[in-house]
């Protein structure tokens, strides 16, 4: 299968393992929405991040995901596949479509069979992560995202997750 460029597959393999608004941590790397309807991966993935220095806000599903992406402004947004009310490609889908988060860099979380790439870059997504996945892989993705982000804002150096929205509260 031919990939676009700058869309990015990872695979990795781990063991282990009410919607969450995080607080402001000082110093930030970023904002990211994560999106699972699976409440232990939804905070698995939200500690792992949150210990690397991002704020992080979560959606239990495509649609919630939908009604708080205006009000948090993240940098990136992670969703996993299957969900109710909204999947995860029908949020990619209606993302890219909406001018304010076109721009939004949208990372699959999920089993990320040949099937799911295919329909996640249909979608516009822009890199996928294999569950179960390692906490440094989930990193990675997501700094890569984010700083792919900044260079094409041209914000070289500018606090993430600001200047658009500001602060949660």
């Amino acid at each position: 299968m031919v990939r676009p460029q700058g869309v990015e597959v990872a695979k990795t393999r781990t063991r282990g393992p009410r919607r969450t608004y995080s607080r402001v941590v000082p110093g930030v790397s970023g904002r990211v929405l994560v999106v699972d309807d699976n409440k232990v991966i939804r905070q698995l993935i939200k500690v792992n991040l949150e210990l690397e220095g991002f704020e992080v806000v979560t959606a239990n599903d495509g649609a919630e995901c939908l009604d708080v992406v205006h009000r948090v402004c993240p940098d990136v947004i992670t969703l996993d596949v299957v969900m109710p009310r909204l999947d995860g490609f029908g949020a990619a889908a209606q993302l890219r479509a909406d001018p304010r988060t076109r721009d939004v860099p949208v990372a699959i979380v999920s089993a990320c069979t040949q099937l799911e790439v295919e329909a996640g870059i249909a979608a516009g997504v822009d890199a996928f992560l294999a569950k179960p996945f390692e906490p440094t892989e989930l990193v990675r993705v997501v700094r890569r995202l984010i700083e792919r982000k900044d260079r094409s804002d041209g914000r070289k150096g500018a606090p993430a997750g600001r200047g658009r929205g500001g602060p949660l509260q």
